[in-house]
């Protein structure tokens, strides 16, 4: 019952010399041919929208204009059956009865009974109902039909009537015709009409197009094929109908795998398609328009046309996320060029190092948002960049990460020359305990490069010098808290009190016991983090 589904389309859209019909034609008859082998004929029930055989469904559709069922239970057929041979011939013939009782009038003289009637089929039966009489009964096939025709029953109602009043106005004082529509049946008709107009007609072109490229073996016919294909799709941005276009793209790439005797030509022509749409130039006047666009396609519209985008399109997508105004466009470019980013580690790193700031920034972002693991072999080179917010996103960046990888770079900017981008590495190495970097924190901090550091750059060293070189730094910190220099001045209070935060990090008895050494110090910034510290210890 599905093959002859299929089967009324196709004897709807193609004439029968084209080989869809005659290929649908086959199928239905290959299925009956297995039909016959078990059974010597095929009785079916007619509900409104399935079809029963032996009390089971064997076909259901929901959607009465689609449905075979409802087309002949509508017009009171209750009862399909047919016989072998039927497929030769008839079978044929039967579909086109079906798909003209669907497209007639309501004003039609003919419907489908009659219809069927005038086929004389002889290896088809059928049962119906007299739809106009209640407490009808089946009438079997072969049987005499008799009628009252709509004239003589309209005398005998009015021969049967009461006697009108004066005065009164009637209906029949009117043209109107003998019988009126109810309310589900103009709700169908609504219904119906609204389906027709509501028809994707260039969807149904496109299908036409791709079904003759697949089953034609022709070069010049495929050649044309193709022709009309590649003009179409420019058409179809500028009307932007990119769902149309996500078609095309997705087709193609069946129509390579299932074609017949494709020669290399052509199938080197289909396999740029995407690639084409995906290059700089075109996809570029594509991002322009939509950004400048007053109306915009829905979003699932856009995001089946970038799903078919080529890997080579991260690089040109990252250039535009930031100059796009459109928000609706921007969230739609950022989620395209994460997918792209996330299969393709390769095209990442080209994006990484593209000539343009503005798109090495945004794919830097992008791949701190999505924990990119083979990033940060890309930003390496962007911590040379003099472009400060460039450093502190690739700084932000890894620390998403947080790979092998990601660290190793983080700890070459301990000692950058930009204080944000030291303060933001310090912070996050000593946070994951990353002992690697202890030798570049203690050259930091017993050194001379944080002597006019601010206190807050000197409080992150030295809790990480405290938390990464542990009980080894502590001689070092006692000597800054508590000792004299060689001129005989002790240190600043700054650095004394960042020696004794950095003991709290240590938290042995030997860090407990130098800061209650200093616990009475008559520095208030230096008393004050050492009772800090004590209690940071004793926690």
């Amino acid at each position: 019952m599905q093959v002859l589904s299929k089967g009324i389309r196709a004897t709807q859209l193609y004439l029968p010399n084209n080989p869809v019909y005659q290929r649908a034609v086959d199928n239905i008859r290959g299925a009956f041919r297995q039909i016959w082998q078990a059974t010597d004929d095929l009785v079916f029930d007619v509900g409104e929208t399935e079809l029963r055989w032996e009390s089971n469904v064997v076909y259901s559709q929901d959607q009465r204009s689609e449905s075979i069922a409802w087309t002949l239970y509508k017009d009171g057929v209750r009862s399909l059956a047919f016989k072998p041979g039927v497929e030769e011939t008839e079978i044929v013939r039967f579909l086109g009865v079906l798909q003209q009782a669907r497209s007639l009038q309501a004003d039609a003289p003919d419907d489908l009974l009659t219809l069927l009637w005038s086929e004389d089929f002889q290896l088809i039966a059928y049962t119906f109902r007299e739809l106009a009489t209640e407490n009808a009964v089946p009438i079997e096939a072969g049987e005499t039909i008799t009628s009252t025709p709509p004239t003589q029953l309209r005398h005998q109602v009015e021969e049967e009537a009461p006697p009108k009043r004066e005065g009164l106005v009637s209906i029949d004082d009117f043209d109107t015709t003998l019988y009126f529509l109810e309310d589900s049946e103009i709700n169908y008709l609504k219904k119906d009409v609204e389906r027709e107009y509501s028809q994707d007609l260039r969807r149904n072109v496109l299908s036409m197009l791709f079904d003759l490229l697949e089953l034609q073996t022709y070069g010049t016919v495929r050649a044309e094929l193709i022709s009309i294909v590649e003009n179409f799709i420019p058409y179809l941005l500028g009307a932007g109908d990119f769902r149309s276009v996500a078609f095309i793209l997705r087709e193609t790439r069946a129509i390579l795998q299932r074609a017949r005797e494709l020669i290399p030509e052509h199938r080197q022509t289909l396999e740029t398609l995407p690639s084409r749409l995906s290059q700089s130039d075109s996809l570029s006047q594509l991002l322009q328009a939509l950004d400048e666009a007053t109306v915009h396609p829905t979003e699932e519209e856009l995001a089946e046309l970038f799903q078919e985008l080529r890997p080579e399109a991260l690089s040109t997508l990252m250039v535009w996320i930031g100059k796009l105004h459109d928000p609706y466009v921007r969230d739609l470019v950022q989620a395209a060029a994460a997918r792209l980013a996330q299969a393709n580690s390769a095209e990442v790193l080209k994006a990484l190092a593209s000539q343009d700031g503005a798109a090495q920034l945004e794919m830097v972002k992008l791949a701190g948002r999505l924990r990119l693991p083979g990033a940060p072999e890309g930003m390496e080179p962007l911590l040379g960049s003099e472009d400060r917010g460039l450093k502190l996103a690739v700084v932000e960046a890894l620390t998403a990460i947080a790979s092998p990888a990601a660290m190793r770079l983080l700890e070459k900017t301990v000692d950058d020359a930009d204080r944000d981008v030291r303060i933001a590495a310090v912070r996050f190495l000593a946070s994951r305990g990353y002992r690697n970097a202890a030798t570049r924190v203690e050259s930091m901090v017993s050194g001379s490069k944080l002597k006019n550091a601010d206190l807050t750059e000197k409080m992150v060293f030295f809790e990480a010098f405290g938390a990464l070189v542990g009980a080894k730094g502590i001689p070092a910190l006692e000597k800054m808290l508590s000792a004299k220099s060689l001129l005989g001045r002790k240190e600043d209070p700054e650095t004394r009190a960042c020696a004794a935060m950095a003991l709290g990090k240590i938290r042995t008895p030997e860090a407990r016991a130098v800061l209650e050494r200093a616990a009475q110090d008559k520095e208030p910034l230096v008393k004050n983090a050492v009772s800090r510290a004590l209690r940071e210890v004793g926690a």
